[in-house]
């Protein structure tokens, strides 16, 4: 992507992600992401806790990445943006195809979902070196896989009588169910955990000596 044409698309997905904090702002309460039920789920400690440890992660495995795309920084607020809206948005989207949230909540979710998975990673690089960085389409892929894995661990509830689940499939999202133990989501969650791992660590690996280079 040329300089003009990245200083562009950098307008355009930045007046888009104006119109969707709007929108997400001016949404009923319990239904967007500035719930407070919402609030309420990313602060229980299991999701602190793994939040963390991938934030670590992240941050840490840059210098060994072999990518000059990825740095400390990118590392630190692409967890951050996806700790806070991931879980949000992947049942957002889910909830507004079937008709259960209104369709202004897709394109806030949609939003979310670039800004923290792409457009943020874009526009430092951006700024940083002055070109659109051409991994830019190949980061929304890998990026997204990720941020979905992470969206659907961190959606991970246990509600009595059901067992473990995902909290955008019943009433109540996005605030947990009353009553749920969060013991029982440990083993689910680390389903997600070695997942991302398993994906991550062919991009890492001289942090490993013996692993192999990809």
């Amino acid at each position: 992507m040329s300089t003009t044409a990245g200083a562009l698309y950098t307008a355009a997905w930045a007046l888009l992600c104006l119109v969707a904090v709007v929108v997400a702002w001016r949404s009923p309460r319990e239904e967007g992401p500035f719930s407070m039920g919402y609030r309420r789920l990313l602060t229980t400690p299991w999701r602190l806790a793994t939040g963390a440890v991938a934030t670590v992660f992240l941050v840490g495995a840059a210098p060994y990445a072999n990518d000059p795309t990825w740095d400390h920084a990118v590392g630190l607020f692409m967890s951050v943006f996806t700790y806070a809206t991931a879980p949000w948005a992947v049942g957002a989207v889910l909830r507004s195809l079937r008709g259960e949230l209104p369709r202004r909540q897709l394109f806030v979710a949609a939003c979310a979902w670039m800004f923290s998975a792409s457009w943020s990673y874009d526009a430092y690089n951006f700024a940083r070196s002055g070109v659109y960085p051409p991994s830019w389409a190949a980061n929304i892929v890998a990026s997204s896989v990720l941020y979905v894995s992470a969206g659907l661990c961190w959606s991970l509830v246990h509600r009595p009588g059901t067992g473990v689940t995902f909290g955008f499939l019943h009433p109540g999202w996005p605030s947990a169910p009353a009553g749920g133990d969060d013991r029982r989501v440990a083993a689910m969650a680390l389903v997600f955990v070695f997942f991302v791992a398993a994906l991550l660590l062919p991009f890492v690996a001289g942090i490993v000596p013996w692993l192999p280079r990809w």
